[in-house]
């Protein structure tokens, strides 16, 4: 196990290893016991009491966080020409179609979202073991398989994002940078959780949240009291 550092040492010894946190006192630590010297993303993990092996308890969704995640989201637009000038006007990084098909079968994956119409879709097929394995083959159910590109893209930029049960049972989402204030990663954690919550599958059973955690970049995690969720 590699030594902690000094500046290690003092993080961890901030935080209060027999205590669960409420989201607002967590969200104020984490900036607390930050090191990066750069402007670090806030993450929130939280173990789910389901089998994401079994289609009917898996977790899946997308939400809109109401601060945004403080990051320049790329956002790729595979659409028809007639699409083009409103996928440009919500302020799509990259617009086109066969040129960036061709990009991305030569292993161009170099934007973090694609939106995409239910006619291109059959295009994409091909380049499923490309994008698949980074998360950003377009699907109907995150809504980026829509006729609506301009309203796509728009909420893309304003911070919504996709989240997913992996197969270990914990969902992973950036919330926010540790330059917000603790009450925007308040809120914007607290969209996140009450969202996972509404979409608790019938056939889970027992404990559908089992554990709840914030972190930085480069922080140790601070578990969140369930109580206060």
């Amino acid at each position: 196990m590699a030594k902690l550092t000094k500046k290690q040492k003092e993080a961890q010894a901030k935080i209060d290893s027999s205590k669960v946190y409420s989201l607002n006192e967590a969200s104020s630590l984490v900036k607390e016991i930050t090191l990066a010297n750069f402007d670090a993303s806030v993450d929130v993990a939280i173990r789910l009491g389901v089998d994401p092996r079994k289609a009917n308890q898996m977790v899946r969704g997308v939400v809109t966080l109401p601060h945004g995640t403080g990051k320049d989201v790329r956002v790729l637009a595979l659409v028809t020409p007639d699409k083009e000038a409103e996928a440009k006007e919500a302020g799509a990084d990259y617009v086109g179609l066969d040129e960036y098909l061709a990009k991305i079968k030569a292993g161009w994956t170099d934007v973090d979202v694609i939106i995409t119409m239910p006619a291109v879709m059959g295009k994409l097929g091909p380049l499923g073991r490309v994008l698949g394995p980074r998360g950003l083959m377009p699907n109907p159910k995150t809504g980026t398989v829509t006729m609506d590109v301009k309203k796509a893209v728009a909420e893309v930029k304003a911070g919504k994002i996709d989240f997913k049960v992996d197969k270990t049972g914990i969902v992973h989402a950036a919330i926010g940078k540790v330059s917000f204030d603790a009450q925007k990663l308040t809120e914007n954690a607290n969209e996140l959780i009450q969202t996972i919550i509404k979409l608790k599958p019938t056939a889970a059973k027992g404990t559908y949240i089992k554990s709840a955690f914030i972190s930085s970049t480069q922080s140790p995690s601070v578990q969140l009291d369930l109580k206060s969720l």
